[in-house]
């Protein structure tokens, strides 16, 4: 019952342009009828050419031709004698009138013509400005959702669709109501595939709700389809060239990390064996200075080991956002103390300065992550600081943050690699000239991070430091005040 209304609709507006290309030619005929006397017959059948061509412009061949013949009837009824009659006595007037009709027949067909090519030109103009639409919008576009709106918003400017549904083979569909008609009911004006040569990646479906597509409709629709199906393929392919890389990024990473630690394990693991052996094998008397010193070193080496673990550990908190610093008020100065007295052995060839002033005011911290970071940060300057050379850690309050810094007499670094030092596994110097995993600044940077500051290294005049800041506010409230503060008016 739609498509029958439909197809009446369309032949009343097919229609009413003949009609008023009637009640056009009545109107200048009646015109002309009112000059009849002043004008002469052959510039009559002039000016009635003029009409006959804006009909053929606007209203296209058919009309055109149409109005021709009624032209060419009312010419020869109301302006040559005798009038009112179509009979014709005098050979002239049969010419004229043969003539007229020749060429308004001739003019209307030849406008006609050219509105047709005319009208076909601005469409394929149309076309190739929405394909070239299309095409620049999907070359932008990496996500499959993003290329079916962009691909139902050309096709609903294209189609003036009543609905519009996207079917994406191994994902959602995409369905867009464009009428409060309930056009599912019956089958869909249009489905094209969405083909590529790796297969069926689609179909899209039409409702309409005005007169059937036409066939250039269909053709522009099914060239948007094969468009879409390209980016809907590249956004694919994209997406598991992505995943692969990321899988090889993953591979390497476990690769570096097994070999890291493996090598990391195996020194603390063998010192720890072979004392443990001669204590075992009763090679060195346990009253002896000598059973004292292994002892010594089995525990330095557990507490390396556990140093190792601990960071293993605390990357994989990090990297999964499990890592949640538990901050509370924390004098600085007995975090230091606490990391400078388990580490004395393995600094015993270094100078370590302390300089944090008396009035430094309390921080919001979780004690042992803050811990581990000054644990990591020396570590590293131990290894890279020569030996029989300072280390020095420095803080001061500036604003609303603390600033600390830990600096060494180490060689510099390139500016090209400060940024990149506290990165995963990333190592300025050789691996096989210095020891470790590559996490220890990683996990700095982390756990600074958490705490709500930042953490940067720099190029100093005599070395190298790193430096770090930390707010000096917890949920908005200030420190306690230290006894020797001075009071804040």
């Amino acid at each position: 019952m739609k498509s029958a209304d439909m197809r009446i609709s369309y032949l009343i507006s097919r229609s009413s342009r003949y009609v008023f290309t009637i009640g056009w030619i009545a109107l200048v005929t009646a015109l002309f009828v009112v000059l009849r006397d002043e004008l002469d017959t052959t510039l009559i059948a002039l000016l009635y050419l003029i009409p006959l061509g804006l009909i053929s412009a606007y209203w296209g061949m058919g009309p055109g031709v149409g109005g021709a013949l009624l032209t060419f009837l009312t010419f020869n009824y109301f302006f040559i004698r005798p009038y009112y009659t179509l009979a014709v006595h005098r050979l002239t007037d049969m010419v004229i009138l043969a003539i007229f009709l020749v060429v308004a027949v001739a003019i209307s067909r030849l406008v006609g013509r050219l509105q047709a090519s005319l009208l076909a030109a601005t469409a394929r103009e149309r076309e190739v400005t929405q394909l070239y639409a299309l095409s620049s919008a999907l070359s932008a576009s990496q996500d499959e959702n993003e290329i079916v709106e962009i691909l139902a918003n050309q096709i609903q400017e294209i189609s003036h669709a009543g609905r519009l549904e996207i079917d994406l083979a191994g994902s959602n569909s995409f369905s867009l109501p464009l009428s409060s008609a309930n056009l599912t009911e019956r089958p869909p004006e249009l489905a094209i595939p969405m083909q590529t040569a790796r297969g069926l990646l689609g179909e899209i479906r039409l409702w309409k709700t005005t007169p059937s597509i036409r066939p250039e409709e269909q053709r522009l629709l099914e060239t948007l389809a094969s468009q879409a199906a390209l980016a809907l393929e590249r956004a694919r392919l994209r997406q598991t060239e992505s995943r692969a890389k990321i899988l090889e990024e993953s591979d390497q990473l476990k690769s570096i990390l097994l070999s890291s630690v493996s090598h990391e394990l195996r020194t603390p693991l063998s010192t720890i064996k072979a004392a443990a052996s001669s204590l075992r094998g009763h090679a060195v008397s346990w009253d002896s200075p000598a059973s004292a010193e292994l002892i010594s070193a089995i525990d330095d080496e557990a507490d390396h080991l556990n140093i190792l673990v601990g960071n293993l550990l605390d990357m994989s908190r990090i990297e999964s956002g499990a890592l949640k610093p538990k901050r509370e008020w924390n004098i600085l100065s007995e975090i230091v103390a606490s990391v400078l007295t388990r580490m004395r052995y393995v600094s015993d060839e270094h100078t370590l300065e302390v300089d944090l002033p008396e009035n430094l005011p309390f921080v919001p911290v979780d004690y042992v992550q803050m811990e581990q970071v000054f644990t990591n940060l020396l570590s590293n300057s131990l290894k890279y600081a020569p030996i029989h050379t300072n280390i020095q850690i420095q803080a001061r309050a500036e604003g609303q943050a603390i600033c600390i810094r830990v600096s060494n007499q180490g060689p510099q670094v390139p500016p090209e690699h400060l940024e990149r030092i506290f990165d995963k596994f990333y190592r300025v110097t050789a691996a096989d000239r210095v020891t470790g995993t590559g996490l220890g600044l990683s996990i700095c940077k982390g756990i600074v991070e958490a705490h709500g500051g930042r953490i940067w290294a720099e190029n100093i005049p005599d070395g190298f430091a790193f430096v770090f800041t930390l707010p000096r506010l917890l949920d908005g409230a200030p420190p306690p005040q230290l006894p020797m503060d001075p009071e804040v008016e």
